[in-house]
């Protein structure tokens, strides 16, 4: 009665999109002088930082939508990977205040895109 593979890619896919889609909507109003100051310090050159809006406005639509899921997904991940490594890899063995992991968010991200890049959108999606 309660197994429902397709409804539950489908509650995946909104979690992971609506919460990743925030993020995009903030760099949108704010802009990105925070990423192209830390790619800046990196030595790489700051127009990538536009590359957001692809992992956190564009890629989380196409989860949203069901559309292209996978790809949608896996530019999650990339967008996840450099945000790690580029603001968070001192954080990645240390635990926060009330005792979770201090990459819960990043994980969650990650790992959830990771897992839809495997499953797939399932049966309710936009129809491509």
């Amino acid at each position: 009665m309660l197994e429902n593979a397709d409804l539950g890619k489908l509650i995946v896919r909104l979690t992971l999109g609506g919460l990743m889609l925030f993020h995009g909507i903030s760099k949108l109003i704010n802009g990105t002088g925070f990423i192209e100051g830390l790619l800046a310090g990196h030595g790489i050159p700051a127009f990538f930082a536009y590359g957001v809006f692809i992992g956190e406005l564009l890629a989380p639509l196409m989860v949203i939508l069901g559309y292209h899921t996978r790809i949608g997904a896996l530019l999650i991940v990339f967008n996840m990977l450099v945000a790690i490594a580029l603001v968070h890899t001192h954080e990645l063995m240390r635990l926060s205040s009330n005792g979770g992991w201090a990459l819960e968010l990043q994980g969650f991200f990650l790992f959830v895109a990771l897992a839809l890049v495997f499953l797939g959108p399932g049966r309710y999606k936009m129809k491509s």
